[in-house]
């Protein structure tokens, strides 16, 4: 439950103070302290969980005084899976919070409603929830090869494996199986189940599957991609960093080769 947390001035917690996809970082770490040490608004502050039995709240850079140096969420990819959550938590609500400031139905004013995890109109007293967006992420097996693609946002080097987001009156499956032959021109079968990442980029779930190819050449959208191939894993290119669904996708089908390799 989203809520405000009682705390005091003087209690030392852990702080999500973010903007956009950001947050601030006190040497590399979320900041551990008091509002009174570190300057902040207690009475503004919004409780989003507890990591090591201590409590995390939540503030929006613009209702900070001072000036903070603010790092993208994708630097606390490494931290423990626990507290990177909490934080992808505070991203998304502030993201909620900042663009979701009117009533879509009658253009009244929103407010955080502490005991929803939603904003609500002061006017019509309609509850908005927080926007999330599903999409597939999914690595695809050729024998011994992966299926991977560059997208032009990626200026160094970095190859990873096919996502795209879900339409309306559309599976998960078939999500897959469209945007693989979309982006890559090929098809796919035995498509799988694998996991998810909350993905606060700014508001997204990642569901992640694994998929064996069945047929079609590469054929790159070049709308989408700069690049797709078949890549042997002896021959990997720089790949998604640890901590991401994908990277777990990737890592995930090495594996399966493998152990493909060593029972034959």
């Amino acid at each position: 439950m989203l809520k405000n947390c009682n705390i005091s001035a003087q209690q030392k917690v852990y702080w999500c103070v973010v903007l956009d996809s950001e947050v601030y970082l006190n040497n590399n770490e979320l900041p551990l302290g008091s509002a009174e040490e570190l300057g902040f608004d207690h009475h503004k502050a919004v409780y989003v969980g507890d990591y090591n039995k201590i409590p995390v709240m939540w503030l929006n850079e613009p209702d900070v005084e001072q000036t903070l140096p603010l790092t993208s969420l994708r630097e606390c990819l490494e931290f423990d899976q626990a507290l990177f959550l909490l934080i992808s938590k505070a991203v998304q609500y502030g993201h909620m919070s900042q663009s979701m400031r009117f009533c879509p139905l009658c253009g009244g004013r929103n407010h955080l409603n502490h005991t929803q995890l939603a904003m609500q109109c002061g006017q019509c007293r309609t509850l908005h929830y927080p926007r999330i967006f599903p999409c597939i992420i999914v690595a695809v097996r050729k024998q011994d090869q992966i299926l991977l693609a560059q997208h032009p946002r990626h200026r160094n080097g970095m190859y990873t494996v096919i996502a795209g987001f879900l339409e309306v009156g559309e599976t998960l499956e078939q999500c897959v199986a469209r945007e693989i032959k979309e982006e890559t021109g090929i098809e796919v079968t035995n498509i799988r189940y694998f996991g998810s990442q909350p993905w606060a980029f700014p508001s997204s779930m990642m569901m992640a599957f694994l998929a064996d190819y069945q047929a079609g050449e590469v054929k790159p959208d070049y709308s989408e991609l700069s690049d797709a191939q078949w890549f042997s894993i002896d021959q990997m290119p720089p790949v998604a960093p640890k901590g991401t669904i994908a990277r777990a996708l990737i890592d995930q089908t090495v594996i399966e080769i493998k152990d493909h390799h060593t029972e034959n």
